[in-house]
């Protein structure tokens, strides 16, 4: 079982020689998925020792358990082929890839709607009479091949199959490509295969934060951190220095100021009894809230060299290769005008007229080439702006909005520290630009009023959690309307 482009048609043809070299029949059938680059397909092989004498009559689908192996090349996939009865505890061998590749609604939910690794590892794990379970991907990775060959040595290290590992390898030197790449992912998933079974990949959504360094990058920034050590608790050392790295690479240094005073505003109410957990979770917030997603911030980072290094990286680009890499853009009326200095905005804003003419004809997509030099310059013009960006009008709104924000956290301290920390954690709604950061600032908006409306109850810290997760569960917030009704709150 495996994805588009995983090289799933390979390994079947590897299969099949392997099978017909040792003088067995074989034979293979594939059902394609029909999602984009062929979605998820099922190989399946059946073989035969020889029989002479008598002619094997071979099926063209897998039965439900009637299956020996299940090579995966996916987690989920595994997943599903046990959800469809491929897999029996009394005969089925499962090898699976650990490593994830996101499905659609994964990647396109507003919070954390990654299936869990854990729950389908353990389901393939008690189902299957044996689970040879490794990151085949990262392996093969390492040994410069691609995910097939490490799962076809993984099956070799199995003993699956009445073939010793000279076969498997004649195999993949027969088939003439990549061919010292592929033995060595082979011979890597063999060993694999024998080996104790490695932990699940960590969770990609659960990411700690690295450690407050001891000196800063530049000695501008060291009072910075000085501040940080002698005036915020230890617990919160790591998230400021995270929340430090992200403000100053956003805007500057005076910035990181500004951010440090914004946490303190609040770290002043804060005591050890709850773990610092206000304090924690303002570092982390006030830093996101800080470094919204605009114009300016997307087009400084689509032209650094960093960039262009992960880009001809991920193509596998040589020395001597020319990579292209062409942006698609569709700023609307309010990101335009946000870059303009407030007051000539804000004007422009309230000009019907002029808005009539001009927001129709700023309205629609460009294309533009960073490869290019004119490309590249007209990306560095726009990322320029940062310079001025504190006297725009979008950075005017945010600010606003980050005030209002905070008054109402420190509101409810007074009177509920559980409200307060699931208020600073509502400012995970609010990411990216353009529609997605509207649809996301709505519903804050709405968490907002719900908090003030909540204020009073005893469990309103847990309400509020479980309204924020409901506004996670979906883009059109339907969720979000059938929680707010469940308790019976109008906003």
């Amino acid at each position: 079982m495996a994805l588009g482009g995983q090289g799933g048609g390979v390994l079947i043809d590897w299969l099949v020689d392997l099978a017909e070299h040792a003088g067995w029949t074989a034979q293979a059938t594939s059902v394609a998925g029909v999602a984009q680059r062929t979605g998820a397909t099922i190989y399946y092989v059946e073989m035969v020792e020889p029989t002479p004498g008598r002619q094997p009559i071979l099926a063209l689908m897998p039965v439900p358990g009637d299956v020996d192996v299940v090579i995966a090349a996916e987690l989920m996939e595994a997943g599903r082929a046990v959800e469809r009865g491929l897999v029996t505890r009394e005969r089925t061998l499962v090898i699976a890839s650990t490593h994830r590749a996101y499905a659609v609604p994964e990647k396109s939910a507003p919070g954390n709607a990654i299936a869990d690794s854990a729950a389908v590892h353990e389901a393939v794990q008690r189902e299957a009479r044996r689970l040879v379970a490794d990151d085949f991907q990262a392996l093969a990775v390492r040994h410069g091949s691609v995910i097939s060959a490490a799962l076809f040595g993984a099956l070799a290290g199995s003993g699956a199959l009445p073939f010793a590992r000279e076969q498997f390898e004649a195999v993949v030197e027969r088939s003439g490509i990549g061919v010292q790449a592929s033995l060595a992912a082979l011979r890597a998933g063999a060993q694999s295969a024998a080996a104790p079974a490695p932990g699940l990949p960590r969770d990609p959504m659960q990411t700690a934060p690295r450690a407050l360094p001891e000196r800063a990058g530049s000695p501008a920034l060291q009072p910075l951190l000085e501040r940080v050590r002698g005036q915020f608790p230890r617990a919160a050392w790591d998230w400021l220095g995270e929340g430090l790295a992200r403000v100053v690479d956003w805007q500057d240094i005076a910035y990181g100021t500004e951010y440090l005073d914004q946490v303190a505003r609040l770290a002043r109410h804060d005591t050890p009894t709850h773990g610092h957990a206000l304090t924690i979770e303002a570092a982390r917030w006030i830093a996101v809230a800080m470094s919204y997603d605009d114009v300016i911030r997307v087009a400084d980072l689509k032209t650094r060299g960093e960039r262009a290094a992960r880009v001809r990286a991920e193509v596998d680009a040589s020395i001597d290769d020319v990579v292209g890499t062409e942006e698609y853009f569709h700023p609307r009326w309010p990101e335009v005008v946000g870059m303009l200095p407030r007051r000539p905005a804000e004007w422009l804003d309230n000009s019907p007229r002029i808005k009539a003419w001009l927001a129709p004809r700023l309205d629609h997509g460009r294309r533009i080439r960073t490869h290019t030099l004119r490309g590249h310059l007209q990306l560095r013009a726009v990322a320029g702006l940062r310079r001025w960006r504190r006297g725009n009008l979008r950075h005017a709104e945010e600010m606003a909005h980050l005030q209002a924000w905070l008054a109402a956290v420190e509101r409810s301290l007074s009177s509920d520290y559980a409200l307060a920390v699931e208020l600073l954690r509502c400012r995970r709604l609010v990411k990216g630009y353009s529609d997605t950061h509207a649809r996301g600032s709505g519903r804050f908006d709405r968490l907002l009023r719900a908090a003030a409306l909540l204020a009073g109850r005893d469990d309103a810290g847990a309400a509020l959690a479980a309204l924020r997760t409901a506004a996670l569960r979906d883009a059109e917030g339907d969720a979000l309307d059938r929680a707010l009704q469940a308790m019976r709150l109008a906003v």
